[in-house]
């Protein structure tokens, strides 16, 4: 059986799409320290927004793991962007893993995979109904 990236959206047991909206509850920015994999284009963007130079921000926001760079988390497990009275700070230019959550290839996988997405997440399940073409768009942007 084809993995989700690899088949066609009319193939996929999310073929009448799936509904989303992100409640900025910051469940997927906080808890259990994890990895946000960054590019050398989403560190730019990043820093930009910040106003910071890259060597700077590369230094102070980043660490290098796996041999990819991530950003850092906070004591607590929380990104180092999130601010748990306001939300994401860079909300903006937020990564791509970021910009594509919940539509990772590991939570589509199959309909269970995304009902535990569903427990986890407030927003997944609710809101406006994306489309599998998208759907799909987005898991290819990154693999999770």
């Amino acid at each position: 059986m084809p993995t989700p990236s690899a088949a066609r959206p009319e193939d996929q047991w999310f073929r009448n799409g799936l509904r989303f909206t992100c409640t900025m509850c910051g469940k997927c920015c906080t808890g259990e320290p994890g990895f946000v994999w960054v590019t050398d284009e989403e560190v730019a963007r990043l820093a930009a927004f910040r106003g910071d130079p890259e060597h700077e921000f590369l230094a102070v926001y980043t660490r290098k793991s796996r041999g990819r760079r991530t950003l850092k988390e906070k004591a607590n497990g929380d990104c180092v962007f999130y601010d748990r009275e306001k939300g994401c700070t860079v909300y903006p230019v937020r990564p791509a893993q970021c910009r594509t959550w919940p539509f990772w290839e590991s939570n589509l996988k199959s309909e269970e995979a995304w009902e535990r997405t569903e427990g986890l997440c407030p927003g997944s399940g609710q809101g406006e109904l994306i489309p599998p073409e998208e759907i799909v768009r987005r898991m290819k942007v990154i693999k999770m």
